[in-house]
């Protein structure tokens, strides 16, 4: 896009543009979305930033309007594999905070310098800039859902001291943060601290297949550590979550909404949204609880994109335009994914679960008070690693194929974290005994998140491809949105349980 084309998007209040670019007001020193309801300002009194920490570090406080602070991140992040995709994903998780910029540098393989320069050079601002801006976002969320003294809050949010935590706060906002969290009740009529947790608003771009994405995780939900609940229309997902500094449990339910059903208490003007209630042993955890819940429902997805590749195509269009707004959903622990897409070979979806199920009951580690049906953590890679796993009752081979990726996992052989290089990661897998393409891609596209992926030996897929005669070789024209193109056709399928795993024989011994 050119700057006239962005300001067309302006003028539009095009909400597909929300967290693509920013929007800088000169003559009112503020920054908004694109989908901003105020009056459009003139064209020459506007300029355009490509993140919202390059409008900070312009001078520019953010709207309090439209919050675009709380906008879905850019999908360009979760096509790009390149170094400044790696980055954001792994900023958006928390590494900065948690372990600084030489902790991002080292997981990326560059220097701190290169790293610097690159993320300068595309997004107008250094990676401590970008971390700073989620570190406010996160003390906001705070302050306006939770009782938490203010103090406790500047250091949950993960700001190095309480004069820091004003500053920002000042500077961003225009506001104390005791002004913050009094305007916030007024908005949102109520705090959340009588029931429990952080209540969150999710937002997402676009129209979100909120029923399909349940379907999908539910089928899925292994007991111990996941559970639906809840009838069509008003379901609730909820699910442990092992966090860098303690658990959690997240709850999302099915019945969202859009700006237009009131003040948000995380935003999403101009699109939609997802209630979700955390609740956290240790509330430095936020920031990345929410990004991966995020990462699990492809909440930053651009289904607009996906909709003009995909729905113009003659074999799927039908197929996208009957479920408008269809995700692909991702992991809310890549370790965890991989284990379970190892279980899942050579049996069906519901097999699979009761084996994560057994997984969970004989290697999960507890929780320290049941919360439901949920009891335990998943088990970490390094407690399977050399575990006899006997309780599964699986083929020796694929029990010692589990056994090797949990070592690969546990030793740092494979990486999947959010930065990882993708082609590397798959080529580490297929190298590991007992994995092959399918359970290889299959990882690939949640665990990583890569929207290109096709499994074209996947019986679901040869199933519906037959049924609209069609061959694989027609996937060449979906990218770069294979991974969705796979869910329409999964979708599509009549079988009742559209297992990807069923009829999919990953070799036992390679």
């Amino acid at each position: 896009m050119d700057d006239d084309s962005r300001y067309e998007a302006v003028r539009g209040r095009d909400e597909r543009f929300d967290g693509v670019f920013f929007t800088g007001v000169l003559t009112t020193g503020i920054y908004c979305r694109p989908s901003c309801p105020a009056v459009t300002p003139r064209r020459h009194n506007v300029r355009f930033f490509p993140s919202a920490a390059a409008a900070q570090r312009a001078g520019l406080r953010a709207c309090r309007r439209c919050r675009p602070d709380a906008v879905p991140g850019s999908a360009e992040w979760n096509v790009r594999a390149d170094l400044t995709g790696r980055a954001m994903r792994l900023i958006a998780d928390g590494i900065v905070d948690r372990e600084g910029v030489e902790g991002l540098a080292r997981r990326l393989g560059y220097s701190v310098r290169q790293i610097r320069r690159q993320l300068t050079a595309e997004l107008g601002a250094g990676p401590v800039a970008l971390a700073r801006v989620r570190r406010a976002h996160t003390a906001r969320v705070l302050l306006q859902t939770t009782e938490l003294p203010v103090t406790e809050i500047a250091f949950a949010a993960g700001f190095a001291s309480v004069r820091q935590f004003n500053d920002t706060i000042r500077e961003i906002h225009a506001r104390t943060p005791r002004e913050l969290r009094a305007r916030g009740r007024t908005r949102s009529g109520a705090s959340a601290a009588g029931t429990g947790g952080v209540a969150l608003r999710l937002a997402c771009r676009g129209p979100y297949a909120t029923g399909a994405v349940l379907d999908f995780l539910a089928r899925r939900a292994v007991p111990g550590i996941e559970e639906v609940t809840g009838t069509p229309g008003r379901r609730v997902y909820r699910r442990t979550l092992a966090l860098p500094y303690g658990h959690g449990i997240a709850e999302v339910h099915e019945s969202g909404g859009t700006a237009a059903d009131g003040g948000t208490t995380d935003g999403a003007a101009g699109g939609g949204w997802l209630p979700c209630r955390l609740h956290l042993a240790d509330l430095r955890d936020l920031t990345t609880a929410v990004q991966r819940i995020r990462r699990l429902l492809d909440l930053d997805a651009d289904p607009y994109a996906v909709t003009e590749r995909l729905g113009a195509d003659p074999l799927l269009g039908p197929l996208v335009h009957r479920r408008p707004g269809l995700r692909s959903p991702g992991a809310a622990d890549p370790h965890e994914l991989a284990v379970r897409a190892v279980l899942g070979q050579q049996v069906t979806v519901g097999a699979a679960r009761t084996l994560a199920g057994t997984l969970v009951a004989a290697y999960g580690k507890p929780l320290p008070a049941p919360d439901g049906t949920l009891t335990h953590l998943f088990p970490e890679p390094g407690s399977l690693a050399d575990a006899p796993l006997t309780e599964l009752g699986m083929p020796a081979a694929r029990r010692a194929a589990l056994r090797t990726l949990a070592a690969a996992l546990a030793d740092g052989a494979l990486v999947l974290d959010p930065g990882a290089d993708r082609d590397e990661a798959e080529r580490t897998l297929l190298a590991l005994r007992g994995i092959g393409p399918w359970t290889a891609g299959y990882i690939r596209m949640r665990a990583l998140g890569d929207p290109d992926v096709f499994l074209p030996g996947d019986a679901g897929v040869r199933h519906a491809l037959a049924r609209l005669g069609a061959g694989a070789d027609r996937a060449g024209d979906w990218r770069p949105w294979r991974s969705y193109a796979l869910h329409h056709l999964w979708h599509s399928t009549e079988i009742t349980e559209p297992a990807e795993t069923a009829g999919t024989h990953e070799p036992e011994n390679r």
